[in-house]
């Protein structure tokens, strides 16, 4: 989902930037180079004002209920927590906050100071260095300076549930840690112009050594079919240091002794002995109560353990990942964009379960099994999904089934669930997600339910269709599902321009969607459903094709042209005449064949038209391919991750979108990539190292992939899967999922392999035979 535009690149040395093998000893076990090369700081945005990568720098294991945070700014809609341009840090946030273009929800703040009690954030900010700051995805240490001076060393940690921090005071006034409930909440993308204030709780138990309490803000709640009535974050802070005193604020205003409170702008402080030199405190957090909240702090940090165990047992879980994978040929910039990216596909979508439990905004209704949350199917289906298949194959069949429990509890299948249904973007693309996780053998969840499911998204149109036309964010409306589905789509092909918003991009979305059920279909011996879909699937997008001007084209409901800059989300129609993965052959046949085809390619890149800071630019490079041009694919992939990626603040030149930038870069890293996620096969680009090595999860034997010379040699004369030659640029899941060996011959000049288009160009007669 990226609703941001291209940002020129900040030019930051990572020899500026403290990173992981900057750590002390303590915290760098276990041992592991791969997590070394993580740095959350790329794709951060440093010079923009809400942040060009949109990627929150923090602590936290894979899959994190919640993300530990640095918070340098109040974060909504546009801005997160964490902006490397800042220069005071104002406390360390329990964020829930799952992409830049998502709001936070039931987040909890843990502010340490000296002195007297700073409850408001403008107030409370702390100056900092980025020489003093070390970062990394299981340790985060940072020294401030304390407003009535000294300074504050404060480190964190965190498991998913629980976050620990320690603060160590020198030459400071009186210490004191304040935990902040509730917080004007921004509401709406444009900026702090529209405020509300949600009324939480707080309450103060000396004896325990607590503050708990409960936060209701969800910046979200404005949009989506989802009210949530009664959702919250819940929150329990344990201190290993005695309350000398203690007390509320409410609007700025200190209350000294009191033990609870309740309103908005709420914040709980304890205050500790003079001349105390650190202070420790957990914070559990938990989307049902308080009393979970305080279970999964003595469940995953329990008493007495110290924060070097807690950062252990995360680094732990993040080498377990990690350090399957090894790459040989490497420079550093490319192995800290590499490795950042492997950890940036590894955090969404997030756990939402608890001891086996889970609270579902859809019903308000606390349920037993496995959720996630965090979706950015849009962005997310079109190659994370296929990397945490081969990587965490053990989250698949939990999250499948987390969108079918809010299918049975919500009526639908979601498509950007941030807690509840936000509405955000087009398409039903959990159905590919369903599709491709059944096709590559995941079948331990329901699938009764899962075809019901994605036939419902195929035939079923949301309440109003004629009447709603379901822009972005568009409020107080339902589920937006398959808007325009009633009018003419289901009739005709298209959705309506006058009618819906975005409509050129829904009717190619859905169209690959009808795809993704016929193949389910197809699974599942539903021979005649996935016949009438896959027809529907595979005349759908030509219906908007004007022969005429050789391009994608809104239509309204008359069957008029709308207007080539009319119907699209976040692209154009350079970028979506070529979003038709599923029938690429089609589409090479209506722009005049291969050789036509590759000269539109040319055009479309020469001409500055991809667009890689938005996904549905990520596949077109891998076109050429498909047309028998090899290896003009291989030269523009090159110059994408070139000119998109590096290993600066904003090494990422669009938002990550939950991961989605990054799936792309390890891909392609690879030499191959989803471009037709649901039919289980890749495309085969140019590898970017040596070597690589992955120990997939489950699989019988490494996967090997060999590519000498492949840092400077883009160009591939030859192709080998086990010992066969590949002699198309198709790698089937069963090629990579099983392990083995892929070994790629390469070259410094272009090569005969799949470009036979190219041997009939004169531009390119000097090719090698």
């Amino acid at each position: 989902m990226g609703r941001l535009l291209a940002l020129t690149f900040l030019a930051v040395a990572a020899s500026a930037r403290l990173h992981s093998r900057d750590a002390p000893d303590a915290f760098s076990k276990p041992a592991s180079k791969a997590l070394d090369y993580v740095d959350p700081f790329i794709g951060n945005g440093g010079d923009s004002p809400n942040g060009s990568g949109g990627m929150i720098p923090s602590t936290a294991p894979p899959f994190a209920m919640t993300r530990w945070v640095a918070q340098t700014r109040q974060n909504y809609v546009s801005v997160t927590p964490y902006n490397y341009t800042d220069s005071s840090i104002h406390g360390f946030q329990g964020t829930h906050q799952p992409a830049i273009w998502m709001g936070e929800s039931g987040q909890v703040v843990v502010a340490p100071g000296a002195g007297t009690v700073q409850p408001e954030f403008e107030k409370r900010g702390m100056g900092f260095s980025h020489t003093n700051e070390i970062a990394s995805a299981n340790y985060y240490s940072v020294i401030l300076n304390a407003i009535e001076g000294g300074q504050i060393h404060a480190e964190q940690s965190a498991t998913s549930r629980v976050g620990h921090l320690r603060f160590t005071f020198t030459d400071t006034r009186t210490p004191y840690v304040l935990v902040e409930a509730t917080r004007p909440q921004v509401v709406g993308p444009n900026g702090p112009t529209n405020f509300t204030f949600p009324h939480g709780a707080i309450t103060i138990d000396p004896a325990a050594r607590e503050i708990s309490g409960r936060n209701p803000e969800r910046q979200d709640f404005i949009i989506g079919p989802n009210p949530a009535t009664n959702w919250s974050g819940y929150f329990v802070a344990r201190f290993d240091q005695e309350f000398t005193s203690y007390g509320t604020a409410q609007n700025g205003t200190v209350s000294e002794g009191k033990t609870a409170g309740e309103g908005a702008l709420l914040s709980g402080f304890a205050r500790f002995k003079e001349g105390t030199k650190k202070v420790d405190v957990r914070v559990g957090v938990s989307f049902i109560s308080v009393e979970q909240a305080r279970a999964n702090l003595e469940k995953e940090i329990s008493d007495g353990t110290s924060l070097e165990q807690t950062a252990e047992q995360t680094r732990t879980q993040w080498a377990e990942k990690l350090d399957r994978i090894k790459i040989e040929g490497a420079t550093q910039e490319q192995a800290e964009v590499f490795y950042t990216g492997v950890f940036h596909t590894l955090q969404y979508p997030y756990e939402q379960e608890e001891d086996g439990k889970y609270y579902s905004g859809y019903d308000d209704q606390v349920h037993e099994g496995i959720s996630y949350t965090g979706y950015s199917i849009w962005d997310t289906f079109r190659a994370e999904w296929a990397w945490q298949i081969l990587l965490a194959p053990e989250r698949i069949s939990g999250m499948v089934q987390s969108m079918l429990q809010d299918y049975k509890e919500g009526g639908w299948l979601p498509m950007w669930k941030n807690i509840v249904e936000t509405n955000v973007m087009v398409g039903t693309h959990a159905d590919s997600l369903v599709a491709e996780a059944v096709v590559k053998g995941f079948k331990d969840f329901d699938l009764d339910t899962a075809y019901e499911a994605v036939h419902k998204d195929a035939t079923v149109p949301p309440d109003d269709d004629w009447t709603t036309s379901y822009f972005d964010r568009e409020q107080n409306v339902g589920y937006e599902v398959r808007a325009g589905l009633s009018s003419v789509y289901a009739s005709k092909g298209w959705v309506a321009d006058d009618i819906h918003s975005e409509a050129a991009s829904r009717t190619l979305d859905y169209a690959y969607d009808d795809y993704a059920v016929s193949v389910l279909a197809a699974a599942l011996n539903n021979t005649d459903d996935a016949a009438f879909f896959r027809a529907r699937a595979f005349s759908a997008p030509f219906s908007i094709f004007n022969n005429d001007t050789g391009f994608m084209e809104a239509r309204n409901v008359d069957g008029s042209w709308a207007g080539q800059d009319q119907g699209w989300t976040e692209g154009d129609m350079w970028a979506y005449t070529f979003d038709v993965v599923h029938d690429v052959p089609a589409l090479i046949q209506r722009r005049g064949g291969n050789k036509s085809f590759v000269e539109f390619l040319d055009e479309h890149f020469d001409g500055g038209h991809n667009d890689h800071t938005n996904e549905p630019s990520h596949h077109i490079p891998y076109l050429y391919s498909l047309a028998g041009a090899a290896s003009k694919s291989q030269e523009r992939i090159r110059e994408v991750a070139k000119d998109n990626y590096n290993n600066s603040v904003n090494g990422l030149s669009g938002n990550e979108d939950c991961g989605q930038m990054s799936a792309w870069y390890v891909f392609s890293a690879l030499g191959f990539y989803p471009v037709d996620p649901v039919s289980a096969e890749y495309v085969v680009g140019t590898p970017f190292f040596d070597k690589v090595t992955i120990d997939l999860p489950g699989a019988k034997q490494p996967l090997v992939i060999t590519s000498s010379g492949a840092p400077k040699k883009p160009y591939i004369k030859s192709v080998t899967v086990n010992g066969r030659e590949l002699a198309s640029p198709i790698l089937t899941h069963a090629d990579i999922a099983n392990g083995g060996h892929i070994n790629y011959e390469m070259s410094s000049a272009p090569q005969k392999w799949s470009s036979s288009t190219l041997t009939q160009d004169k531009r390119y007669e000097h090719i090698e035979l």
